[in-house]
């Protein structure tokens, strides 16, 4: 699989070399200095995007444009993403976008949307606590947006989120209910970055050959 790296932060350099060791080229990679525009992705089989909530809609709007399927991890732009999908159906495109590649977070997902439905009856204060590392520009996390909107949409109730920002801190997300009496509560914890970078290459290999607008239920079911 030959791969478009949009971005070459933390995330682009674990899917860097996670890609590699199973035998995928990088084929181009932008970065701060170097614009999507001035790439080829012609040689590419797909596009994974981990850049920045300023540049994420450009970028993947040339990679939809370039007629190359795009995996999308980057948080804080999504009041664009709805253009973004009725780009790609114009264009007869694939994208998939996941605040969160982690197969055990989008099974976390579950959960959390689970004990939303049975909690709905039962009077107890949600809150949601979301800790990730001190260079993480978005506050709240994409992932705790995740959370939080499942949530209130099956309980119809506001969530609040608290966020924290701790150094050399990967990323912990715990959704806590609680009454006077007890509390019930589920939490991920993630270790370090190889999960998500492999979410995405697996992501990026089932979405080659594919057309439409994805995310990461499409692929675990």
């Amino acid at each position: 699989m030959k791969i478009a790296l949009i971005g070459n932060g933390k995330m682009g350099k674990k899917i860097n070399e996670l890609a590699s060791q199973k035998g995928h080229y990088i084929v181009c990679c932008s970065d701060s200095k170097t614009s999507i525009e001035t790439l080829d992705l012609s040689n590419a089989d797909v596009a994974i995007d981990f850049s920045t909530p300023d540049s994420a809609f450009k970028n993947i709007t040339h990679a939809i444009y370039s007629n190359i399927p795009v995996i999308s991890g980057t948080t804080g732009w999504l009041d664009k993403k709805s253009e973004i999908e009725d780009l790609c159906t114009k264009k007869k495109g694939a994208f998939l976008y996941s605040s969160n590649f982690s197969i055990a977070v989008n099974i976390f997902f579950q959960l959390n949307k689970n004990l939303a439905k049975l909690m709905q009856q039962y009077k107890y204060d949600c809150t949601i606590n979301e800790i990730h590392h001190t260079g993480k520009i978005d506050s709240p996390s994409g992932t705790a947006i995740t959370l939080k909107q499942d949530i209130e949409t099956i309980n119809h109730r506001n969530i609040t989120v608290k966020s924290q920002r701790i150094k050399d801190t990967v990323g912990t997300h715990r959704i806590n209910y609680s009454s006077l009496n007890d509390e019930i509560e589920i939490k991920h914890t993630a270790t370090n970055r190889e999960g998500f970078a492999k979410g995405a290459i697996l992501a990026a290999e089932w979405i080659i050959g594919k057309t439409g607008v994805f995310d990461m239920n499409d692929i675990i079911k």
